[in-house]
């Protein structure tokens, strides 16, 4: 009889799920939402969760196994759960759906709309009721100089509240006001309507309406002109300089018609960056950077989609643009388009940028995500309390006996199943000791797993001979005289934790080397990139820790470096090799092969040149050039 794949206890009936749009919600047995999604088809969509458990995804696994009841809501289309899902997502916060940190240490220029007399100031305070804001900007003194070159064409209100108020009261203008760097109401030279005008006139031209100011400046200039009203001439004269030095600060990256946001996106397994361009009259008006947190595997696709929906689920009709330029198109791009149209009352394309300025501002953007990706990172390294926080919760996760303060990765790489080497890195209190990687050379192997079964075995026997790699050192002794000990070598300690590179075949081979080295003592476990599963020896499922973990990210970095590391020795002895092979044709210096494997690029190329195409590269004759044309082609 044919035994029933295992699923979960809580699995809907058949029939009982809808075949209409909507949005569903995964609980855990306390009723926390874990993740929220939506589908077009709810039946379809759902059915992917529970069909056999050994089929899903680790992660998708994971998620559906700690879940104890699924629900789901129908809409009426595609666009209601669009904006269903974003609206729960931001209520629950499920830790399974994306998470988003904006970066915070950009200042933004805002104007407050919601007061009085409105005011425009520099703050990194998204909150304030009622604001428009510009930016972010770089740095804090670009926002002081665009607001001092704006107030000479748009003199709005600069000074604090209390001095606002203070002035109005007593009827004295405030300080800025006396001296021109304020044009509120309290200067008594505008009224209150007339100020808030001023201020909309304000908000339209940093929104992208330069054009129109620009032409309107220039005729009442010309018209003062005409009249010989010089004196008001140069007014308008001194505010379209003002406006040229603000379009200045701004370069001119697309058509001047172009009001677009292009995103930027940058990603690895555990995390993505964004980089938000905003373009408002073919400039870029501002720059957003966002670093997202995944939990469940995502793809590129999707993530745009979370990605628009996070970045316009509280945008006003006039902060959307007419045109959205993403890296990837999602899904449900029609149902975006859709919905982004609701909400700004006008047409709203979603394109990728392909060719032109266009494709070239997505580079920029893109190098952008992924610098600031490795700044991410970096940051995580050099946070004490997270990497105790990752070798506390690697502890736990693998059952270890200590904290894994030496934790030694190895990794092999290989050119077709030659040329064979492997690394082994070194990390210390969750730090790389680079001083302490090391390199060997595999002359004869079947595999992989047969590489990683020698290379520990040869690791392991220093363990056992530290004397023979004792490095000599010069101690003083009391009265002066210098003698050479030698101590025991870094390569002789003991590591808490070894990692290798791979899945289970792998483990259970660095498990044999561990057994027949007869160091069981040491704690072992791979991990796999394609699902970034931890797999420990004799265990028929891997270990899934959380995305979001240190831990996690931990373990990535000692597999990423060691796989550098490996890759790295194996091209500067492929590199000595290649060099070896041309040193034996005589007259062939060491000066000539780098000219001339920096000139054909490789062997390959080298090999398939004609002997009159080498003797092109200055300092070859033809007699040379023959000579290196029949060594490497055996002629």
């Amino acid at each position: 009889m044919a035994r029933t794949a295992p699923t979960v206890a809580y699995k809907p009936k058949p029939g009982e799920i809808p075949t209409n749009p909507g949005v569903y919600r995964f609980r855990d047995a306390d009723g926390r939402v874990l993740y929220v999604g939506k589908a077009k088809n709810l039946r379809a969509r759902l059915s992917n969760y529970f069909a056999p458990l050994r089929t899903l995804h680790e992660r998708t696994r994971r998620m559906v196994t700690t879940a104890a009841s699924v629900e789901w809501t129908v809409v009426a289309s595609d666009v209601d759960s669009l904006q269903l899902e974003y609206m729960w997502i931001k209520e629950f916060d499920p830790p399974f759906n994306v998470r988003y940190r904006d970066d915070k240490s950009y200042p933004f220029m805002a104007i407050t709309l919601g007061d009085e007399a409105p005011r425009v100031i520099v703050t990194r305070n998204r909150r304030i009721p009622g604001a428009k804001y510009f930016g972010p900007y770089p740095k804090v003194w670009a926002v002081h100089d665009t607001i001092d070159l704006m107030i000479k064409v748009f003199p709005i209100r600069t000074c604090s509240d209390s001095s606002y108020k203070k002035a109005m009261a007593s009827g004295r203008p405030c300080f800025p006001g006396q001296i021109g760097r304020c044009g509120g109401p309290c200067s008594m030279k505008v009224t209150i309507e007339e100020h808030r005008s001023i201020v909309e006139d304000f908000v339209a031209f940093m929104s992208g309406g330069d054009q129109r100011f620009t032409k309107e400046l220039t005729a009442r200039m010309r018209e003062a002109s005409a009249a010989m009203d010089y004196e008001a001439a140069a007014t308008y004269r001194d505010r379209l300089q003002a406006i040229d030095a603000v379009l200045n600060k701004s370069a001119l990256v697309l058509a001047s018609d172009t009001d677009a946001d292009l995103f930027g996106i940058a990603e690895d397994e555990l995390a993505a960056t964004v980089q938000h361009f905003v373009i408002r009259g073919g400039r870029v008006r501002g720059v957003r950077a966002t670093t997202i947190e995944k939990e469940l595997d995502i793809s590129g696709g999707d993530l745009v989609d979370q990605v628009l929906q996070r970045t316009y689920g509280n945008a006003s009709g006039p902060d959307i643009p007419r045109q959205v330029l993403v890296p990837s198109m999602p899904e449900d791009a029609a149902d975006l388009e859709e919905w982004l149209r609701e909400r700004r009352g006008k047409s709203v394309t979603i394109q990728i940028a392909q060719r032109g300025r266009k494709a070239e501002l997505m580079k920029t953007a893109s190098l952008n995500a992924q610098q600031a990706l490795m700044l991410h990172k970096t940051r995580r390294t050099s946070d004490y309390v997270a990497r105790s926080q990752a070798l506390t919760d690697l502890q736990e996760a693998l059952d270890l006996a200590e904290a894994p303060l030496r934790i030694e990765c190895f990794d092999v790489s290989h050119l077709g199943g030659t040329n064979v080497v492997a690394s082994m890195v070194v990390f210390e209190d969750g730090l790389p000791r680079k001083d302490q990687y090391r390199s060997f050379k595999v002359e004869e192997t079947t595999d992989d797993t047969d590489s990683i079964y020698q290379v520990l075995r040869r690791r392991l026997a220093y363990l056992d001979r530290p004397e023979e790699n004792a490095e000599p050192q010069p101690e003083p002794t009391a009265d002066g005289e210098v003698v050479t000990e030698r101590r025991r070598a870094r390569f002789a300690y003991r590591p808490q934790l070894l990692v290798v590179d791979g899945g289970k075949p792998q483990v259970e081979a660095a498990a044999r080397a561990l057994r027949d080295a007869g160091h069981q003592e040491i704690a072992l476990c791979g991990i796999a990139k394609r699902l970034e599963e931890v797999w420990m020896p004799g265990e028929e499922f891997p270990v899934i820790l959380p995305r979001t973990s240190e831990s996690l990210y931990l373990l990535q970095r000692l597999r990423d470096e060691a796989h550098r590391f490996a890759i790295t020795h194996q091209r500067k002895r492929r590199r000595r090799d290649i060099q070896s092979v041309l040193a034996e044709v005589p007259g062939l210096g060491d000066a000539r092969i780098k000219a001339l494997l920096r000139h054909f690029g490789s062997v390959a190329a080298l090999k398939e040149a004609s002997p009159e195409q080498i003797s092109e590269l200055p300092g070859v004759g033809p007699k040379l050039a023959s000579a290196i044309h029949a060594h490497l082609t055996g002629g």
